[in-house]
């Protein structure tokens, strides 16, 4: 057993020997804007992310539109778009009078500004907390295929699904899902590559150069510690890593819809329609298995998948208890936060961010 597999193993022995609560964090009421997060009206929460000063930051997709936050007091806020009004405007103005068309993640960057997946605008843009202007980070906002070692800004994307940064913050990630691509921007000079995907939809075969392999539609994708990326795929129903070599394969999922083999091997565990996914500081995997409604754990080396929150059961129920019981109706986010190691969930369609404590 290798040392990463047993560090892992070790951590979930301790982790289950002490028992996990689930705790609302934000949403699930009817507060305007600066109520308490606790009882303030989020409209569909799909990613979440933390600023260096300990700000929480939460994305609303569609209804929303809008960059949240919850400040050092508690409450929930406003940073950035209009309520529930689409579009493409504001750059280099105000945040408060911007429009936006299908946010679905977000990531702080190096800068602590935010970095906000446009996706229906198929565009990156980037929101400068201090001095509260919105500007434009990579993709015109045409959607289309082109750019590849040039200026990101200046490139053109389909449908940005997902953003975030490596371990060390120098390159910004894209899943450019229409494009079956993940692209890079070095942070440095601003210029965007393609890391994996030919902009054909298939499933790679292992072992394959991942910029040559085909992709069935990636959704969200992560950078570990280590280097490794790794690819979630929604209609493909399988997460696959892009090792350090460039190499791409398949770790989980069977590439059918379903939800059994849970607590076994990988290769054998059903999803159906991920949708995000996070490194954990053990180097493991989380992911949002968003229509079995449950949070799942891949552990690299062990090569299995685990349940960590969630029955499968849509629903509300559970805040409060042992996550293993608790219900939630489609959550399209999960990440760790980066000094507590509390995993956040954005329950989505239930309008609320959650989270796993330490009892």
């Amino acid at each position: 057993m290798n040392r990463l597999v047993a560090a892992t193993l070790l951590f979930l022995t301790a982790s289950n020997a002490r028992a996990d609560k689930l705790v609302l964090v934000a949403g699930g009421g009817d507060g305007p804007d600066g109520s308490a997060a606790t009882t303030a009206k989020l409209i569909q929460p799909f990613g979440v992310d933390f600023g260096h000063d300990g700000t929480t930051y939460i994305v609303e997709m569609q209804g929303g539109e809008r960059l949240r936050a919850i400040n050092a007091r508690g409450e929930l806020i406003t940073l950035a778009g209009t309520l529930g009004k689409k579009g493409h405007s504001g750059d280099g103005g105000p945040a408060l009078k911007a429009t936006f068309n299908g946010m679905h993640s977000l990531a702080v960057g190096p800068d602590d500004c935010v970095y906000l997946a446009d996706t229906w605008n198929s565009c990156v843009r980037k929101f400068d907390p201090k001095a509260g202007i919105v500007s434009a980070f990579a993709g015109t906002g045409e959607p289309g295929f082109e750019g590849d070692g040039g200026a990101a800004v200046s490139a053109k994307f389909g449908q940005c699904f997902c953003v975030s940064f490596d371990f060390d913050g120098k390159a910004c990630y894209v899943t450019d899902l229409v494009n079956r691509r993940i692209r890079k921007v070095d942070i440095a000079t601003k210029v965007v590559t393609t890391v994996a995907g030919n902009g054909k939809k298939g499933v790679p075969k292992d072992g394959e150069s991942a910029v040559n392999a085909p992709l069935v539609d990636p959704r969200a994708h992560v950078v570990d510690a280590r280097g490794n990326l790794y690819i979630l795929e929604r209609g493909g129903h399988a997460l696959r890593v892009v090792d350090r070599e460039g190499k791409v394969r398949t770790v989980a999922g069977t590439g059918k819809a379903g939800s059994s083999g849970v607590d076994g091997p990988a290769l054998k565990a059903q999803m159906n329609g991920p949708k995000h996914l996070c490194a954990d500081r053990d180097g493991s995997v989380l992911i949002a298995d968003t229509e079995n409604h449950r949070i799942l754990r891949y552990i690299p080396g062990a090569e299995k998948i685990m349940r960590v929150a969630g029955t499968g059961k849509k629903g509300t129920a559970g805040v409060g208890g042992d996550p293993l019981k608790a219900e939630f109706n489609q959550p399209h986010g999960v990440i760790v936060h980066p000094r507590t190691g509390e995993i956040f969930i954005s329950d989505a369609t239930n309008g609320r961010v959650l989270k796993i404590v330490k009892e």
